[in-house]
């Protein structure tokens, strides 16, 4: 049967569909990232544990992805995905009605489950129904409307409550969410390549079985551990100390530093390039580099020059982010898609714990100490690149032999 072509109706439809899919998934995910202050208050609960708000329910998404993709191959993409983008718009919005904060983490842990449907099937998706011509620009569509997704999820959160409150806040997300996925629905077209398998749980776990026996593939797979940690550590706990004196900033304007994430567009391209010139090693270091760099100019007690830290930071971390993903993916001989299922794995727990264990280096070292917990990781990332370029120095020469 024909791929989707461009040009045509359903291109159109399908590439609209897919910008929804990401936007919606990572507006819900990274609401409560702006509003963690306003749970330590409002519920009396402890910058770490107000983490646990975004922490478990990356943790849960990470795991489920792995069966979420296995488990579309039986029951079909198009049916998983319109349902994990209506079950997780629906907690989003009966989220902002929870009494306590227990039940807010109900909420967001499930939400981690069924929220999974999406970013570990949207790229099988479109590889199966799109012309090869059309899968690089459909596939940056989707990471567009992620990038989109997330960064318009954080401000609107943050604006609507600071007019109102996170109640609001966290429902009007949820109902524009809502709407968002039924025009997903409506406008998804039904898959023409998609072949039922039974559930195949002992091939998908030789696939496994395999990479964690691959040791340079494991060590670049602890650099999305590493990273992600790191990036999702200083935003969390970088909204407690602009709240504080001496600059006292509103949920508002903290929501709007996020705005920095476009320079994340920027870099990914821009680095990417950089890689296939000087390779994936040294264009990961000098993008660590610039990482580390940014993080210390947050110490700095002026705010635009804080500002200017986290802008450079976030260039660094996601031009390392489509480096490292990159290199895993062509480091994978065999299993390329569990490949790059264990490096979506790594990537959400380090958001999932270390995200939540840099709260204690906040509350017992205030940002001196989360500064300190990004740049010893970033240090031990360091470490892994080096030796991941041994190994290929090493490998090369055998080969040669």
């Amino acid at each position: 049967m024909e791929y989707i072509q461009s040009g045509t109706k359903q291109s159109r439809l399908a590439s609209i569909s897919l910008f929804l899919g990401g936007f919606v998934t990572f507006a819900i995910l990274y609401t409560t990232q702006p509003l963690m202050p306003v749970f330590t208050k409002e519920f009396g609960v402890s910058a770490p544990v107000a983490s646990l708000s975004l922490s478990l329910s990356t943790g849960l998404l990470a795991v489920v992805m792995l069966i979420a993709a296995a488990l579309s191959d039986a029951v079909g993409k198009r049916k998983i995905m319109i349902f994990s983008m209506l079950s997780t718009s629906i907690l989003g919005l009966l989220s902002a009605f929870s009494p306590n904060f227990m039940t807010l983490l109900i909420y967001r842990a499930l939400l981690g489950i069924f929220i999974a449907g999406i970013p570990s099937i949207a790229m099988a998706y479109v590889s199966e129904e799109f012309s090869p011509k059309e899968i690089g620009k459909v596939m940056g569509l989707y990471i567009s409307g992620t990038s989109i997704g997330g960064l318009s999820g954080r401000i609107v959160t943050a604006a609507l409550t600071d007019l109102f409150t996170w109640q609001i806040a966290l429902s009007a997300v949820g109902i524009m969410t809502i709407l968002l996925s039924i025009v997903f629905w409506l406008t998804l077209p039904a898959p023409r390549h998609h072949v039922k398998k039974p559930l195949q749980w002992k091939a998908a776990c030789e696939a496994y079985k395999s990479h964690f026996k691959n040791k340079q593939l494991m060590t670049l797979l602890a650099l999305p551990f590493l990273l992600m940690g790191s990036f999702v550590t200083l935003y969390n706990y970088i909204g407690f100390l602009l709240v504080e004196p001496p600059y006292n900033l509103s949920q508002t304007v903290v929501g709007f530093i996020f705005v920095v994430y476009l320079f994340g567009t920027f870099s990914s391209i821009f680095m990417g390039r950089k890689a296939d010139e000087l390779g994936y090693s040294k264009t990961l270091k000098i993008s660590l580099a610039i990482m580390i760099s940014g993080v210390i100019l947050t110490l700095v007690p002026l705010l635009l020059v804080k500002i200017l830290g986290i802008s450079i930071f976030t260039f660094g971390f996601f031009a390392c982010h489509s480096i490292a993903s990159a290199w895993v993916g062509e480091s994978a001989v065999n299993y390329k898609a569990q490949a790059s299922a264990l490096y979506l794995l790594f990537y959400y727990l380090g958001s999932s714990l270390v995200g939540s264990f840099g709260g204690y280096f906040w509350v017992h070292f205030h940002w001196i100490g989360v500064v300190s917990l990004i740049f010893g990781l970033l240090m031990v990332g360091y470490s892994l690149i080096v030796k991941s370029e041994k190994s290929l120095v090493k490998k090369d020469k055998t080969y040669n032999i």
